[in-house]
């Protein structure tokens, strides 16, 4: 009975390893001084540049978003040194609102895209780099249309690309955590994997990764790297697609996007289905791959990819090492126990440092208390997260503040 427990045992520690060196090496190197914010890549290095001289273009992926995109555009407008309106393009992807109407009213260029069977924010956004690659311009910057931007934001994006970055991922914060508890701690968690890991991986060398709203590709990286990627995590997707062919993500801790959280039960069940179910999705699909590329092209870039896939949200990481550590006890074994306690610190050190260096509030120290509800909540809705795992998930709206979900249609994953 022992050895099954022993063997039970180091499956958890197996399983959680990968997981455990990733939160090492995404949590302490953010405490470090500030190095200058470019590790620039060989294959894309150019002579520094004047940041005014570099043409910019926003690339607004949207399906079904009259509500939430003057607010999108009027924050784009308002910016340090904006933006033309003109150089703002809107891909009005299957809607059946006013999406369309109101970009080219705010004087934005429209694209519409109509495919019943291609569906997806990565073919939303790939039609729309397909029709700008040879138009002149010199950055892309993909900002979802149900977001707000610090003034900074392109002038943050001018100085990045001119030191000759191949891509730049901007801070990703929530913007309604006062709505309730489900949006605070999505911001406590967004301070961590939106903020904390991409400044440690900055910090240490590796790629900060991309996020899917905030990002921007120079137009050389986009002529190498086609944004051919359609799962529903398809920034994840290509960012594994970037760090193969040696190109780094810079993270610009100066400048942030922010974007509102679901509220209700039903609102944060879909948005997790889709994002945890295509993360699963992408474990299967890619890590195999990554992992041959690894061992066979001692391609060791993917090394800190890899480790950052097969990390699983923190919830069941928590819920896999709390298992590991009752299973420590009742073996006996000092080595589960030591490993398994070692494991659950790190993670509490990387929440309070990412709050510490995020500058939470009083409103977000006092949220933690309830998280442990929230992971009962997950952990209660792992299959329907696990059915989205499905290669066939589709692109749908996520609705906020209890609007009604029927209006279909976002630029969220």
């Amino acid at each position: 009975m022992n050895g099954l427990l022993l063997a039970f045992g180091l499956a958890l520690l197996l399983a959680t390893l990968p997981g455990t060196i990733e939160l090492l090496l995404v949590t302490f190197p953010a405490l470090l001084k500030r190095r200058k914010n470019l590790s620039r890549v060989t294959a894309e290095r150019v002579d520094d540049r004047d940041p005014s001289a570099l043409k910019l273009a926003v690339i607004t992926p949207a399906h079904n978003e009259a509500q939430d995109l003057p607010a999108t555009i009027k924050s784009l407008l308002a910016c340090e040194d904006p933006l033309a309106a003109v150089d703002l393009h809107v891909i009005a992807d299957n809607c059946s609102d006013e999406t369309a109407e109101i970009a080219r009213q705010a004087g934005c260029t429209v694209f519409e895209r109509n495919d019943d069977t291609l569906r997806g924010k990565g073919y939303a956004l790939n039609f729309a780099f397909e029709r700008l690659k040879d138009t002149g311009y010199d950055v892309f910057i993909v900002v979802d249309a149900d977001t707000r931007v610090d003034g900074n934001f392109f002038n943050a994006m001018r100085e990045t690309f001119a030191g000759g970055a191949a891509a730049a991922q901007a801070g990703y914060r929530v913007g309604n955590p006062e709505a309730g508890f489900r949006p605070r701690l999505m911001h406590i968690a967004f301070l961590a994997f939106n903020f904390l890991r991409p400044l440690s991986r900055q910090q240490a060398g590796f790629s900060s990764g991309i996020f899917g709203n905030g990002f921007a590709l120079s137009a050389n990286t986009l002529a190498a790297v086609p944004y051919d990627s359609f799962s529903i995590v398809e920034d994840l997707e290509y960012h594994v697609r970037l760090v193969r062919s040696g190109r780094k993500v810079e993270f610009i801790a100066t400048t942030c996007v922010w974007s509102d959280m679901p509220v209700t039960s039903a609102e944060a069940q879909s948005q997790r289905e889709r994002w945890e179910g295509g993360r699963f999705r992408m474990v299967v699909d890619l890590a195999p791959k990554m992992l041959r590329d690894i061992t066979t092209n001692k391609n060791l870039a993917l090394i800190e990819p890899l480790l950052e896939l097969l990390l699983m949200p923190l919830s069941y990481h928590i819920g896999l090492l709390m298992v590991l550590v009752v299973v420590g006890w009742v073996a006996a074994s000092q080595f589960l126990l030591l490993y398994g306690f070692f494991a659950l610190a790190l993670i509490l050190g990387h929440v309070l440092i990412a709050m510490l260096l995020g500058k939470a509030t009083r409103q977000d120290w006092k949220a933690l208390a309830s998280a442990p509800f929230y992971m009962l909540w997950k952990f209660a809705k792992l299959g329907s997260i696990m059915k989205s795992a499905r290669k066939d998930t589709k692109w749908k709206r996520t609705s906020r503040d209890g609007e009604n979900a029927g209006s279909a249609g976002s630029s969220e994953q």
